[in-house]
C-alpha cells in the first residue's frame, strides 16, 4: 500500500513538473508570428531564428533563457547575475528585459555583425541550411554539430514553412525567386 501511494505521489510531481516545460510545439506556436515578422524585416528566415533559438534555449527551458530572457546564447552586455535560491551565479550572458529584445537582437547580430552580415545580401529566406551553415562558419557557434542539430530542428517541425510568403502577397514570392 505504501508503495502505491509513493508511486502515486512522484507521478503527479513529476507530471506537475513536466507540465511547467515549454514543448517544441508551443514554443513554436509562440514565437512563429514573431519570427515571420523579423523575416519580413530582415531578411532572415524565421526557420533560422525559430531553430537557432529553440536549440539554443531549449525551447525557452534553459536557466539562462528562463533568467535572463536570452534565447540565443549571446553572450557580452558586461555579464549579468542570476540568483537562484541557493547562490548568486554571474554569467557571460547576456540580459534581456523581454523576450523579444532577444529575437530583436538576434536579428541584429546576424545582419550587422561584419562576419554575418552580407548574409541577407547573399542568400534567400528560402535557403535556409546554407544560412545554418554560414552562420556556423561564422563563428556563431563553437560545436562542430550544431549546425546538423539545429537543421535537424528544422526538419522536424517543418519550421522552413514559416519562410514561405504569405498567398495574399504573390510580389513578395517573385521578388525572392527573382534573388536566385
Amino acid at each position: 500500500m505504501k508503495k502505491i501511494l509513493l508511486i502515486t505521489v512522484l507521478l503527479i510531481v513529476s507530471v506537475g513538473a513536466f507540465a511547467q516545460k515549454n514543448t517544441s510545439t508551443s514554443y513554436i506556436d509562440q514565437f512563429k508570428d514573431n519570427a515571420v515578422a523579423i523575416m519580413h524585416e530582415t531578411g532572415i528566415p524565421a526557420s533560422i531564428i525559430l531553430g537557432i533559438a529553440m536549440h539554443e534555449s531549449g525551447n525557452g527551458n534553459s536557466k539562462v533563457a528562463q533568467n535572463l530572457n536570452n534565447q540565443f546564447g549571446v553572450k557580452g552586455g558586461g555579464g549579468s547575475v542570476i540568483h537562484t535560491k541557493k547562490k548568486t551565479v554571474h554569467s557571460a550572458y547576456k540580459r534581456y528585459d523581454s523576450i523579444m529584445d532577444s529575437f530583436n537582437d538576434f536579428a541584429r547580430i546576424i545582419t550587422e555583425r561584419q562576419q554575418l552580415g552580407r548574409l541577407a545580401d547573399d542568400l534567400t529566406q528560402y535557403d535556409y541550411e546554407r544560412w545554418v551553415k554560414s552562420i556556423a562558419h561564422s563563428g556563431y557557434a563553437s560545436s562542430k554539430k550544431w549546425s546538423a542539430q539545429v537543421l535537424s530542428i528544422i526538419h522536424k517541425y517543418n519550421l522552413n514553412d514559416l519562410d514561405s510568403a504569405p498567398a495574399d502577397q504573390p510580389q513578395l514570392q517573385q521578388a525572392e525567386a527573382n534573388k536566385q
